[in-house]
């Protein structure tokens, strides 16, 4: 008979405990089978990737016999039909399920959540708050020149963005800048599940897997926030958004876990589709501009905060979702929307709405005087 193999061991224990405790992470798991194999030689990445093929090895045993004897990688198959007797089934593998990322992901960075040493700013009289709002970035969205006027993709998508970054702060470099306001969300994500639909179900094109753009997506949010760290402390707000209602908000999630030991960030990344914030003279409205009506914003503002209101003279509401520039003063309030540097997809090609200018945007406030300049750094 033949012996069992360490690596056959640890499948067999590591499914016993997922069927026992449904609810334990891969780390935990882990933890558990090494607790009872003292001498394990097998790293937590090596194992975690090995337990997504044992759960679906488990979950489809027949399927996985049949793709043995005829060489198929079992991970290959997405959908299978098996046709007995009586009856024809079709059934679905499933390997990584946006759950199972998901808490793999947060677990992975809380272990490697970095210690920031806090940066000692010194206060100015004539200091001024950075605005900057990377606006329906879509990353996974595919573009060609074959329908549209322009390229673009996840890698397009990253390289955009942190240009488009450092072009506001080399705009902004001859102001005083004593605060940053960094806005996320928005559409960050083009899809919100594997399906490639956005959460409404529309069906979009994509280029690649939906978690390569989020960890895409991840990381060009990361090395913005490195890129503005040594200029000001940073408040961050997100904003939930129709494309990516669910992913946005876990993706959000995970740049909290990253920076939560940061002493010079402060993070507004609740549910809320209107975000506020303010900031001497000014209070900042935010919000993606797929719920409620332009006209209702302002005493919208003015209900939601309240306080804020009766202490402030400037007031600003900046939105997204429509990819081009429409502005207007109401009593009090001025509300406008923001440019995308995202190009125009098959869709939108078809329809004509392929030609705003694409753009990342910032504005400057003063302490006194509020907005005082707007910066735009085009593609």
């Amino acid at each position: 008979m033949k012996r069992p193999s360490r690596l056959d061991i640890y499948k067999e224990e590591a499914l016993k405990i997922v069927q026992q405790n449904l609810n334990f992470t891969n780390k935990q798991i882990y933890e558990a089978v090494c607790k009872n194999n003292q001498n394990h030689e097998i790293n937590y990445h090596t194992f975690r990737e090995r337990l997504a093929a044992w759960k679906a090895e488990a979950s489809h045993s027949g399927l996985a016999n049949e793709c043995s004897e005829i060489g198929i990688p079992l991970d290959s198959v997405n959908d299978y039909w098996y046709k007995g007797k009586h009856f024809s089934i079709h059934a679905k593998n499933e390997g990584v399920t946006y759950e199972d990322f998901r808490k793999e992901l947060i677990e992975d960075l809380k272990e490697y959540s970095p210690k920031f040493k806090k940066i000692k700013r010194t206060p100015s009289n004539d200091g001024h708050l950075l605005v900057i709002d990377p606006a329906d970035i879509h990353f996974g969205k595919l573009c060609n020149t074959y329908e549209g006027s322009d390229n673009y993709n996840v890698d397009i998508a990253r390289m955009r963005t942190l240009r488009g970054v450092e072009g506001l702060l080399e705009k902004s470099s001859g102001f005083n800048i004593e605060q940053i306001l960094l806005v996320i969300g928005n559409d960050m994500l083009h899809v919100d599940n594997p399906s490639n639909t956005t959460t409404g179900g529309t069906k979009q094109d994509m280029d690649g897997m939906w978690y390569d753009s989020f960890l895409k997506a991840k990381q060009t949010i990361i090395d913005c926030i490195e890129l503005l760290l040594p200029v000001a402390d940073i408040h961050i707000t997100y904003n939930p958004s129709n494309h990516d209602y669910m992913s946005g908000f876990m993706l959000a999630d995970s740049i909290y876990s990253y920076f939560r030991k940061c002493k010079n960030m402060t993070f507004d990344f609740s549910i809320s589709h209107r975000k506020y914030y303010k900031w001497h003279n000014s209070l900042i409205g935010m919000t993606h501009g797929d719920g409620a009506k332009w006209g209702d914003l302002p005493l919208l503002m003015a209900q939601d905060s309240k306080e804020d209101w009766a202490t402030t003279k400037h007031r600003y509401i900046y939105t997204h979702h429509v990819h081009h520039k429409t502005a207007k003063d109401f009593i009090g309030v001025t509300v406008e929307s923001l440019r995308s540097p995202s190009s125009a997809d098959s869709w939108h090609a078809k329809k004509g709405y392929d030609h705003a200018p694409r753009a990342i945007e910032g504005f400057l406030h003063s302490k006194e005087y509020g907005q005082i300049a707007r910066l735009t750094h085009n593609f």
